[in-house]
């Protein structure tokens, strides 16, 4: 690594753990993923994929209402049922088959036992959840730290925003290339992971909108800071 490399990587690594002592100090800790059970947290993030939590809470009580938050339970279910549960959702054609793709894969990979799944190594099962039709890497690094408390960042649309818009990163830079900026200059700890996260989201829906509003930001200090070159 040549010196330039390696001051950029420094500044890169200060600024990440800077960052996230500056949200925590400003709105404290998130206790975010809502989801009362580990597969109840499995069906919001694939609910979840492009649309907002409300209306992923408005599905959830629905499947909740008929029982069918459980593995068993929705393998059974027909797909046009389940469609119209979900519809508050949006693209809920599309969501049913992302979902029955995930409870097919679980009940034949490990009998529908969530517990047996998350026993797996994370990165041998992160690329198994990668191999579902329908499952990014956001939606399998969700599961994996928040139904899994496996130790994995999760990368989404607000995490670029505010890294980007700072200079932090690039907007060519690729997920894995974004988690892995954030990965390797933490510490490898779930509850980090998560309170991180929580935090983007939070900054994100609140100040650093698509017409952000800088003067008000807890970031704000960071404006006229040194940057690391994009990763």
């Amino acid at each position: 690594m040549d010196e330039r490399k390696g001051r950029s990587k420094q500044v890169g690594k200060r600024i990440v753990k800077e960052v996230y002592k500056t949200l925590y100090q400003a709105f404290g800790p998130r206790g975010w993923w809502p989801g009362e059970t580990p597969f109840e947290v499995v069906i919001g993030a694939i609910l979840t994929q492009n649309t907002s939590w409300k209306n992923v809470e408005r599905a959830i009580d629905r499947l909740r209402a008929k029982n069918l938050l459980h593995p068993a339970n929705l393998y059974k279910i027909k797909d046009e049922e389940l469609a119209q549960l979900i519809k508050p959702s949006g693209y809920y054609h599309i969501k049913t088959g992302r979902i029955k793709n995930f409870i097919v894969f679980l009940h034949r990979e490990y009998g529908s036992d969530l517990n047996k799944m998350f026993r797996e190594e994370m990165m041998f099962l992160r690329k198994k959840l990668l191999s579902i039709k329908g499952i990014g890497p956001e939606t399998a690094d969700s599961i994996l730290l928040y139904a899994g408390e496996k130790p994995t960042f999760v990368v989404d649309t607000y995490t670029k925003r505010i890294f980007s818009r700072h200079g932090w990163i690039s907007n060519q830079n690729s997920y894995e290339d974004i988690r892995d900026f954030f990965m390797g200059n933490l510490n490898i700890d779930v509850k980090l992971f998560n309170e991180y996260h929580a935090l983007l989201v939070y900054l994100g829906k609140e100040f650093c909108k698509k017409e952000p509003r800088c003067k008000e930001c807890p970031l704000k200090v960071f404006l006229n800071k040194k940057r690391p070159n994009p990763i």
